[in-house]
């Protein structure tokens, strides 16, 4: 049965998929929590409930037995619906669900990480890690304790590292997309403002990493069509706001969503 700890849990179920050859990748906080000490720091500490995965698409069969046997229920309906993008599995003892995403990451801005996913073990490569946090437009404490975490712990580099910042792969997937460079910029400014908040004490080491990143999206060459949807700005929107958790994402009980509904009326 699944472990009641949600970083435990999710550790276990890597493991058997790395056993069965199943490639699925953490994200999202717990993936955060394991890849920066500093996570567990006072002010940056948070809850971990759910889980999140990449997954291949070609591997959504295995995946699913693969829960099925680790004692989850499958979201049935929202699989059928989705079953190409995302699967859902909950884990009703302990109120928690389990999201996967398939090859490709679509909140507010969208990433394909089907090549990303063989470059790391466990998780996925802290460049893609740091992107799903900084690609998010409505930014939480959540994020800002993760991001913030995450520039405390790992210093920036030019190539794929196990233990850097891939920070001209950053600058390069915004340089070709006007969209997420605006998000980028404007949570790297939020972050930068809230630093002393959450480090008082370790804020310029944080703060350097800010300013470096920014650079290197700055000085990056820009695409023709980075160029053209410059010229458009923020007069049209160019960011989605995802579904809210619980429309699509309930891991209740059936007989508790229905009393819910009952006591609303």
């Amino acid at each position: 049965m699944p472990e009641k700890d949600a970083v435990a849990e999710a550790v276990r179920i890597a493991k058997e998929a790395s056993e069965r050859k199943i490639t699925l990748k953490l994200f999202g906080g717990i993936a955060f929590s394991l890849r920066a000490p500093s996570a567990q720091y006072s002010r940056l500490k948070r809850n971990y409930t759910d889980i999140d995965f990449m997954g291949l698409r070609n591997q959504r069969k295995q995946i699913a037995e693969l829960f099925t046997s680790l004692g989850y229920t499958p979201r049935t309906t929202f699989n059928a619906m989705n079953g190409d993008l995302r699967l859902i599995f909950n884990d009703i003892e302990n109120g928690r669900r389990v999201d996967i995403f398939l090859n490709v990451f679509e909140m507010c801005h969208k990433f394909d990480f089907t090549d990303r996913m063989k470059l790391d073990d466990m998780t996925l490569p802290l460049a893609d890690l740091l992107l799903t946090k900084l690609q998010v437009y409505e930014i939480t404490e959540r994020e800002y304790k993760d991001m913030i975490a995450f520039l405390h712990d790992h210093k920036l580099a030019d190539v794929d590292d196990r233990n850097a910042i891939n920070q001209k792969y950053i600058a390069k997937l915004c340089s070709n997309d006007w969209g997420l460079w605006k998000t980028v910029n404007l949570n790297l400014e939020r972050i930068w403002e809230a630093v002393p908040t959450y480090v008082p004490t370790h804020q310029e080491a944080v703060k350097t990493k800010i300013t470096q990143l920014r650079k290197k999206i700055d000085d990056e060459p820009k695409s023709f069509s980075w160029k053209m949807r410059a010229r458009v700005g923020d007069r049209v929107k160019w960011y989605e706001l995802p579904e809210a958790d619980r429309e699509v994402v309930d891991s209740r009980p059936v007989d508790e969503k229905t009393a819910d509904v009952r006591a609303s009326k």
